[in-house]
Order: C-alpha cells, then sequence, then structure tokens
C-alpha cells in the first residue's frame, strides 16, 4: 500500500482543485491506512500475551510521533512557504520507506501459519481476497462494543482539535498558522506519554487479576485499564477547556487551555491502547482484520461526524459542545465497564473464533 501513499502523496501536491485535491488525498489514505492494523497484527505475533499491552504503547507512542509534529510543523510551511512542499516530502519519505521494508524487514508470523503456507503443492498461489471480509466480524458484541467506545473517546479528540483556530485562535487573538499549529503539540505529546502508560498498565491489570483468578485468564480484565481515560482523564479537560474559553481570558488562560489538551491527549491513549491491545487478545489469529474492521468502522463514523463540529460550536458554543463530549466519553465508560462484568456472556452470544490462553 506504500506506493499508493507515495502516489496520492505526490497527486496531492499537484492538485489544482478542491475535487482533484479530494481525489488525491483519499488515494493517500488508502495507501496509509494498513499501517496500524497490520503493526498491531505483527505485535500480536511476536509478543506474548503479558508483554502486548506494553508493546502495543509503544507502537502507538511512534505512531503518534507524526500527528504530534504535523500541525507546528505544517503551519511553520503554510505560514513561511507552502503546504505542498510537504506532500512532497512525504512522498518522497514514503518512496525510502518502502525501500527499506522491502530490503530490511523480516517476516513475524510463525511457520506454517500463513494462509499461503496450507495451500497444498501443485495448487495455486494466486487467491482472491475478500476485503469485506473483517466487517463479519462485527457480528461479536465485545468487537463492536469495544469499536463504539474507541469511536466515542476518538470523536472527543476531534471536538477538541478540529476547531482550534476557532477555540484558542479567536479567544486568545492568534492569527499566525505557524503559532496555531504549535498549539496541538500538548495534545501530540500527551498522546505520546500515554500510549506507553497505558500499555504497560494494561498489562499489569492483566497479570494481578489473573493472579486474582486463580491463574485463569479472563480478556475483559485488560479493559480495566482503560476505564480511568474515559472516566476522568478525557472529559475532565474537555469541561475544562470549554470553561477556560468562555470565562479566562489572558495568557494564563491560554497556558491551561494547553495544560487540558496535554491531559486529554494522555486520557485519549489511556482509553484507546488497552482497548487496541485487547483487540489482539481476543482475535490472536485474526488480529489485524480485527483491528482494521475497528478502525475502519471508527474511520467512517468520525468522517461522518466531524463535519458537525463546527456546526455545533457555531450553534451552541464551546462549552456545551465540549460538555456533550465529555458526556459521550462517560458512556464510553458505561460500555466498557459493561463490557468488563458480562464479557463471557457476550462472547457467548457469538463465537467469531476466540483466542483462548492456549492459543494466546
Amino acid at each position: 500500500m506504500l506506493p499508493l501513499f507515495c502516489i496520492g502523496s505526490f497527486g496531492v501536491a499537484r492538485s489544482a482543485s478542491v475535487p482533484e485535491l479530494l481525489t488525491w488525498r483519499f488515494v493517500q489514505a488508502f495507501g496509509t491506512s494498513p499501517g496500524l492494523s497490520l503493526g498491531a497484527g505483527v505485535i500480536g505475533d511476536i509478543f506474548q500475551l503479558e508483554e502486548r499491552g506494553t508493546a502495543m504503547g509503544v507502537f502507538f507512542s511512534a505512531s503518534l510521533l507524526g500527528p504530534a509534529l504535523a500541525p507546528p510543523v505544517g503551519g511553520f510551511f503554510t505560514q513561511y512557504s507552502t503546504w505542498r512542499v510537504l506532500q512532497l516530502v512525504l512522498g518522497i519519505t514514503g518512496c525510502g520507506i518502502f525501500a527499506l521494508i522491502s530490503m530490511f524487514f523480516p517476516e513475524t508470523s510463525h511457520p506454517g501459519s500463513r494462509g499461503i503456507d496450507k495451500i497444498p503443492d501443485g495448487q495455486s498461489k494466486i487467491v482472491f481476497v475478500n476485503p469485506m471480509r473483517p466487517i463479519a466480524l462485527f457480528r461479536s458484541p465485545n468487537l463492536f462494543l469495544v469499536s463504539l467506545s474507541g469511536f466515542l473517546v476518538l470523536l472527543t479528540d476531534y471536538i477538541l482539535l478540529v476547531p482550534l483556530a476557532y477555540t484558542i485562535g479567536a479567544r486568545y487573538h492568534i492569527t499566525s498558522t505557524a503559532i496555531i499549529g504549535a498549539c496541538f503539540l500538548p495534545s501530540g505529546l500527551g498522546n505520546m506519554i500515554g500510549a506507553p502508560l497505558a500499555g504497560r498498565l494494561s498489562d499489569r491489570v492483566v497479570v494481578a487479576w489473573r493472579a486474582r483468578r486463580g491463574g485463569k485468564w479472563y480478556p475483559e480484565d485488560r479493559l480495566r485499564a482503560a476505564i480511568y481515560g474515559a472516566l476522568i482523564f478525557i472529559p475532565l479537560p474537555m469541561l475544562g477547556f470549554g470553561l477556560l474559553i468562555e470565562y479566562v481570558p489572558g495568557m494564563f488562560g491560554l497556558i491551561l487551555t494547553l495544560v487540558c489538551l496535554f491531559v486529554h491527549g494522555v486520557g485519549i491513549d489511556i482509553a484507546l491502547s488497552p482497548s487496541a491491545a485487547y483487540t489482539v487478545d481476543v482475535m490472536h489469529s485474526r488480529s489485524a482484520e480485527a483491528m482494521a474492521a475497528m478502525m475502519g468502522l471508527r474511520a467512517l463514523m468520525l468522517s461522518v461526524c466531524v463535519s458537525g463540529v463546527l456546526p455545533a460550536i457555531e450553534t451552541f458554543g464551546v462549552l456545551s459542545t465540549n460538555s456533550a463530549a465529555a458526556l459521550m466519553s462517560w458512556v464510553a465508560c458505561l460500555i466498557l465497564w459493561l463490557m468488563i462484568q458480562f464479557g463471557t456472556e457476550l462472547r457467548a452470544w457469538v463465537d467469531v473464533g476466540y483466542s483462548t490462553a492456549e492459543n494466546n
């Protein structure tokens, strides 16, 4: 898929109209989409159950370096040069990464476990791969609910960050795109810190609760680490941000809003990293498919909902919109709590080939 990303990046850089820009952005996004799901699958191949959360956290932390740096770098180039240069850089970088992966990246799957390895000798190795097959995994209430909770949590991030120029920028009279871009940094840094922290915490929770259960593995125990993010570290900064924008002017207000962005960034990954590791845990043999289905559903719902963020702020104001976002986070927390309480019953409802302690 990396070649599509490279082609899309070069196409975006050369776009001369909005329809052309949107078309090439689609190609670019299509090329980048497998990265997180395949990365999670690789982690499932390599790391044991009790180490997987930490590995997922480090992986997501490294992945989130891009979103952390992109706004300030993009704002700087937009202010002093042109955004097209960055798209060319992305395309060239993608070509370099593709070359390195082709030459040096080893296979991580266990010998004989790949589908192509199971095809008898003499039969054609060319098979049709149904790209819609992962969607069938949503027959599982567990996978659908963990995806829904992740969507609600991630939507709060978009509600906070998408209109930043119209909230922080307008309230504190910031007009420079470079400075507006720099205001995204606290959230990105919070993501980078929160991801490995949450992953390590989820591993410790799995080990501790497995010991309490006399050595029995209960997959939903990992979700206990995500509760704190959805209950505290996401909704409270959302409310604080809205109150600060509404009532606290000046440099003091700006500093406190940036602190809220940082804490919220940490909370996002405290909620999401254990959920991603849980998905790999329960669908170990199809971890990449499960992650692809989860991220695809989240992306689809987010693409629809994000268009309503600015109209909501214009109609109801920042505080009311952020209060609604905080409520979404508490709903996500409730979903996670219900999964922890009734995980076995939900998995018994529809068996989509869940992993067990023996094959995990």
